[in-house]
């Protein structure tokens, strides 16, 4: 039977920490010249995934 694949993508977005695991805010990326600074600056840093996504995440990420 072949290895279980990693979602590439998830891989890149999520990573694995003791408490759950650590994700990007969304809508940081481009486009940011319309944003005001205080919500570019809200978006910095890291969040854990909720509770509800977890196992959506474990899912993709299972080859870990």
């Amino acid at each position: 039977m072949s290895k279980a694949k990693v979602h590439s993508g998830a891989a890149k977005r999520f990573k694995k920490t003791a408490s759950g695991y650590k994700r990007k805010s969304a809508y940081k990326s481009h486009i940011l010249t319309k944003m005001t600074t205080k919500r570019k600056r809200q978006l910095r840093g890291t969040n854990l995934v909720t509770a509800a996504d977890k196992p959506g995440v474990e899912r993709m990420l299972r080859a870990n």
